[in-house]
């Protein structure tokens, strides 16, 4: 086996209608300048990372701090990121923006082990055998 196939893991996409995301990303990896949006749909969402509509491209490897909003949850479920990949919509001015979540745990930019809970949870709740999706992401080693 390649080690690039070891580098990979596999998440499952799953949609919340209705769920939207706030954020604050600084514009770029060398900058301190930062860019916020609030109420930005989610597109899609898994154990390792989301996919949101924004209005302004972000630069890849922007580190990113996420409030996401669940219909019917008064609290926001909070992530850190790296933005991994950006697409423009075509015919509009907004952009896909994929996101994936730093690693669980205790530590300083890690995510609270309890989201990991929260989204797996979700996932159950949201995650229908027909619109399973597969989602691959590169760990950076």
């Amino acid at each position: 086996m390649e080690d690039k196939e070891l580098g990979r893991r596999t998440c499952k996409r799953f949609e919340i209608p209705g769920a939207t995301v706030n954020f604050a990303a600084i514009k770029s990896p060398s900058s301190k300048e930062k860019y916020e949006e609030e109420f930005c749909p989610i597109l899609n969402l898994s154990r390792g990372g989301l996919k949101f509509v924004g209005n302004k491209p972000i630069e890849i490897g922007s580190d990113i701090i996420l409030k996401i909003s669940l219909p019917g949850e008064q609290v926001p479920l909070t992530f850190n990121g790296k933005v991994k990949w950006l697409s423009a919509i075509k015919g509009q001015d907004k952009y896909q923006i994929g996101v994936q979540f730093n690693p669980y745990g205790e530590k300083e930019e890690q995510n609270y082990p309890g989201n990991l809970v929260k989204v797996i949870a979700l996932e159950q709740k949201f995650l229908t055998p027909d619109k399973a999706e597969t989602e691959k992401y590169e760990i950076d080693g």
